[in-house]
């Protein structure tokens, strides 16, 4: 009986555990309280707005057409925070990148320390367009199920995306990885865009499925570039890809010889 109890204590600990829920003001009031971020096995309620936009929109001045004030009508929000999520669930959107029409100013958040997302789901938009990672990131394991953008992404450092999931279009425009990044095991529901996208020290798309289209056109990858077991189900639109200085084709038959 003393066995049957120890049991259930602990089965009700585990479940508590895993329902841990967190508003994302209170994470946003950490952040900007210096503290360094490490959550797991947790729900996150609420817009994770990592560029503090309306903390920000009240002190800037007003601007008629922001291509007609001069200037940059950029603002950016340096992390200078360690923010690691693991096993955790975004229930609304995660903003590192928002373009706001009324004012004309587009804010965007770069993270200047570890920025780690392992085996999350986000719900709603994961947005981290023109985002700066400037230390080792990891995105491993982590399902994207709406809008989803890295257009102009820099990643310095060590990243990887292996075992992924993209259940929309998944966008890498023009991002620039100056590391080896990795793919492995993903899955790209819809199109895979990895348009002018720079690999500086090669990628792997081994074992990759793209269920639709994949877009690497003026794609440039120098160093590794596997392709093992990669699966296309539609069209690859490889149009001035250069691969360690060959096309995408010329690449192929090369990889056979």
């Amino acid at each position: 009986m003393k066995h049957i109890i120890t049991l259930l204590i602990l089965f009700i600990f585990n479940l508590n555990y895993a329902q841990k829920t967190i508003n994302a003001s209170t994470i946003l009031k950490d952040i900007k309280d210096g503290k360094t971020i490490e959550i797991k096995n947790a729900t996150i309620n609420g817009v994770l707005d990592f560029t503090y936009m309306d903390e920000a929109l009240p002190n800037l001045p007003k601007r008629n057409k922001w291509w007609n004030n001069g200037g940059s009508n950029t603002i950016e929000k340096d992390l200078n925070n360690k923010i690691v999520f693991i096993n955790c669930t975004f229930n609304d959107d995660v903003l590192a990148y928002i373009p706001h029409e009324d004012s004309g100013y587009t804010f965007i958040a770069n993270f200047e320390d570890v920025a780690t997302f392992k085996d999350c789901t986000f719900k709603e938009k994961a947005m981290f367009k023109y985002s700066e990672f400037d230390k080792n990131t990891d995105f491993s394991g982590t399902k994207f199920l709406r809008d989803n953008t890295f257009k102009y992404a820099k990643f310095k450092r060590t990243i990887t995306f292996e075992n992924t999931f993209f259940d929309e279009v998944a966008t890498f425009k023009y991002a620039e990885f100056k590391n080896n990044v990795s793919f492995k095991n993903t899955t790209f529901k819809e199109t895979a865009i990895f348009k002018y996208t720079k690999f500086n020290n090669g990628v792997s798309f081994n074992n990759v499925k793209f269920e639709e289209d994949l877009n690497i056109k003026y794609t440039k990858v120098d160093g590794e570039f596997d392709i093992t077991n990669m699966n296309v189900a539609f069209t690859i639109d490889s149009k001035y890809a250069n691969i360690n200085g060959h096309s995408f084709s010329k690449h192929l038959l090369s990889s056979k010889n």
